[in-house]
């Protein structure tokens, strides 16, 4: 399993922002660090990935939930005198 994780900025996205994973405010050189246009956290941010056929259909027919560890990452800040959130981004492992 990665040690680490890396969230790429959206080119959109201002130098001054907040990050937010799993709703949970992060804390600039204590939960993750700034490196070029990409945060890079300490600890893997858990993706459930692509459900499986029988995962989806016990799913559909309402047998089974699914119940795996899924942080989204997003990211807060002001453009326009506006708050916006940048939403879903997908991080990426960094020691694979």
């Amino acid at each position: 399993m990665s040690e680490r994780s890396r969230v790429d900025l959206p080119a959109y996205v201002p130098d001054r922002f907040d990050v937010y994973v799993a709703g949970v405010k992060q804390h600039r050189g204590t939960d993750y660090e700034v490196v070029g246009r990409s945060l890079v956290f300490p600890r893997p941010i858990a993706q459930e990935g692509r459900l499986g056929f029988w995962r989806w259909l016990s799913m559909w027919l309402g047998v089974a939930g699914t119940y795996r560890k899924h942080e989204n990452v997003d990211i807060v800040y002001e453009a326009g005198g506006r708050r916006q959130v940048a939403t879903g981004l997908t991080p990426q492992s960094l020691d694979d």
